[in-house]
């Protein structure tokens, strides 16, 4: 029988994170996936041999001494990374139905004005007030900047503050205001729901640097399970945890769906809290948690399209474009059949390969889960393929064929461009990542009860804690700061980042 100190279930970055922080720390870790790659929302995969991200587009925080720099230098993998500055004059292009305006997002927040202020020279002050509330929250959060004894009362102030209100505070110039909401699919903002430090901390880190992965993202997640398999600990794919065991009070092992057992003396899950909850038969769990955890509302899904290019068809870019049609930034997520999308997100990835001419290109825009209940039954995967049938693939091909006019006026000629494409919907989402409905950043933040959507690494069970998307904020630099919480929470001390900080 192999014991380990830390048993991991979910081999996203949270718990990859873990993973790599505690088996530094000395200890012997194992993390348990059921998917055949490893790294969650970090996964890659290839279409006529040409990479494709799943999830992560780019990434903030990662110039020199930045927060997610840091975490990565003292892991020992920053230097490993294939990485591209992205544009930093403009490292998101905001764009806007009947305006041919370019709006460019820039990184370093002098250039973030002065790039902002060629389009709107009458709105200095409004944008450097934006800025300075920006940065001015993101310190509020002292683990996002690698402090330590860190209270709830120094961010408690800002949790209950909403984006829509404040951006409109700032500025009653309407396009200004979309233009700075412009790349709100980053964190899918809801009108008088989405705390403004959701909307801060995220575009803080991009505005300080923004970086898209060479080859994908998924090298981030094998250079951490490397680091765990070096420290003499294990990841193990196609495994699937079915049953977390507790016996006197705490769990003793957890359980594959193969009957594999994997014994522990702490257990730390990357997956969804009740999801985690519901493979744990215990009285420790009061049904009242179980119920709130369940109730909570989740983000929307989304539909993609994977575009292989033809060779020297489609120029390269060094940053996304953000669209949406006029007046309706706020109502993204309410589309109907009719006016589906209302927005898009376009990522143009680079890889080793890539010149003058883009070799690939993905598409996101915002689909509810519902719109796939006629397939909700069905489940696939590369480790578990079933065939959702002729009018899943259908319907499919209708919603491409219906985005891809729409990015046509923007880009005329894409189509001609155009190799080949596949496409993911929520279903894939849900299957690859295992959450419940294919919910882009898990559960939903609101302004107006910030504490019930708190999630605390720690449980009632005294040997099982929580990481990942849901404990904190989400994407990689959001799911690194919940590892990292996770850890101090196990290790019952804030050694390690102060570790960090003076890598």
């Amino acid at each position: 029988m192999k014991q380990f100190d830390v048993v991991i279930i979910g081999s996203g970055i949270g718990g990859l994170i873990c993973g790599s922080l505690l088996a530094k720390e000395g200890m012997h870790v194992c993390v348990l996936e059921k998917n055949k790659q490893i790294g969650g929302s970090l996964q890659t995969f290839t279409r006529e041999k040409t990479i494709f991200d799943s999830g992560v587009h780019y990434i903030g925080g990662l110039g020199q001494g930045q927060n997610l720099y840091q975490v990565f230098k003292y892991l020992d993998i920053m230097d490993k990374l294939k990485l591209q500055r992205m544009d930093e004059d403009g490292f998101d292009r905001i764009i806007i139905s009947g305006d041919d305006n370019e709006y460019r997002l820039a990184q370093g927040y002098e250039n973030f004005i002065k790039q902002l202020l060629l389009y709107f020279p009458e709105e200095e002050t409004a944008i450097r007030e934006y800025c300075r509330g920006v940065k001015e929250v993101c310190e509020k959060f002292p683990l996002y900047n690698l402090r330590t004894n860190g209270l709830y009362e120094e961010k408690a102030e800002v949790l209950q503050v909403d984006t829509k209100t404040l951006i409109e505070s700032i500025t009653d110039n309407k396009k200004l205001q979309a233009v700075l909401l412009g790349n709100n699919a980053l964190y899918v903002g809801i009108p008088d729901e989405t705390p403004f430090y959701i909307h801060a901390l995220i575009l803080n880190s991009y505005i300080e640097s923004s970086w898209k992965c060479i080859d994908g993202g998924s090298q981030i997640g094998k250079l951490l399970a490397r680091n765990i398999r070096e420290a003499g600990g294990e990841v193990v794919r196609h495994c699937k945890v079915t049953k977390l065991q507790v016996e006197n009070g705490a769990i003793v092992y957890a359980e594959a769906a193969n009957g594999d057992r994997y014994y522990g003396k702490n257990f730390i899950s990357n997956i969804h809290p009740s999801r985690t909850l519901e493979m744990t038969q215990t009285e420790l769990i009061r049904k009242a948690y179980r119920t709130r955890l369940g109730s909570l509302p989740h983000t929307i899904s989304s539909f993609m399209i994977h575009i292989v290019l033809k060779p020297g068809t489609f120029r390269y870019f060094r940053h996304n474009y953000y669209y949406h049609r006029q007046g309706e930034i706020w109502n993204l997520a309410d589309y109907t059949e009719e006016n589906w999308p209302l927005g898009y997100a376009l990522f143009v990835p680079p890889s080793s390969k890539t010149k003058e001419c883009a070799d690939a290109m993905t598409i996101l825009a915002y689909m509810r889960y519902e719109e796939l209940a006629p397939w909700a039954h069905t489940f696939n995967t590369v480790s578990e393929e079933e065939d959702r049938g002729a009018s899943y693939e259908a319907f499919k091909k209708y919603k491409a064929e219906i985005m891809l006019d729409l990015v046509e006026e923007k880009f005329p000629g894409l189509k001609d461009c155009i190799q080949s494409y596949t496409t993911s919907t929520p279903l894939s989402y849900r299957d690859y990542i295992g959450n419940y409905d294919g919910s882009l950043y898990g559960i939903a933040k609101d302004y107006r009860d910030p504490l019930k959507t708190f999630i605390s690494p720690r449980t009632k069970i005294p040997n099982l804690y929580l990481t990942g998307q849901n404990i904190n904020i989400h994407g990689v630099l959001g799911s690194t700061i919940s590892g990292l919480l996770t850890c101090i929470t196990m290790l019952g001390n804030e050694d390690i980042i102060e570790k960090i900080r003076n890598a």
